[in-house]
């Protein structure tokens, strides 16, 4: 009985200090993925304590007969993997703008909100260097002139510097 109860506090203890670390304060870099035309975006992340934090993206397309933006903030929460590998899970929304030039000189434009989760795995290196790889689910709410009211899975890398 007595080892027994030895153990649990060990685990107990392991689980305790394996679960708390440390991100970085601050991140910007890239995200680079595909979904619906928005495929590049500038990433922000800002550490709200051990273990959470925000995302800001922004990210836009231009073309001979299109242009448009989409800004999405997320807020996650970080668990540890092993060693310098965490996962991540978030929640939050953002909004958009698109616009087409149609034959005829006749312009399609719509203004968007979307509601978005996410989740991923992230590779923290030695140096100031954040990889990412996730998944993240949107669900547009707009005037469906192009199908905006769809649900699209986006996935991407993200590639970040920490300071």
């Amino acid at each position: 009985m007595k080892k027994l109860f030895l153990l649990s506090v060990a685990i107990l203890g392991f689980t305790f200090t394996s679960s708390a670390q440390s991100i970085s304060d601050n991140a910007i870099g890239l995200r680079l993925g595909d979904s619906d035309g928005f495929g590049a975006e500038v990433s922000y992340q800002r550490a709200l304590g051990d273990n959470n934090r925000l995302e800001f993206d922004l990210g836009w397309r231009d073309g001979d007969n299109y242009d448009g933006f989409k800004l999405a903030g997320l807020y996650q929460w970080l668990f540890p993997l092993d060693g310098s590998f965490n996962w991540y899970v978030g929640a939050g929304g953002g909004i958009g703008s698109f616009s087409f030039d149609l034959p005829g000189g006749r312009k399609v434009s719509d203004t968007f909100v979307f509601a978005a989760g996410d989740i991923g795995i992230e590779y923290n290196f030695e140096i100031p260097l954040l990889i990412s790889l996730d998944f993240r689910p949107e669900i547009g709410f707009g005037d469906d002139v192009y199908n905006n009211n769809d649900l699209d899975f986006d996935i991407a890398l993200g590639i970040r510097y920490q300071f």
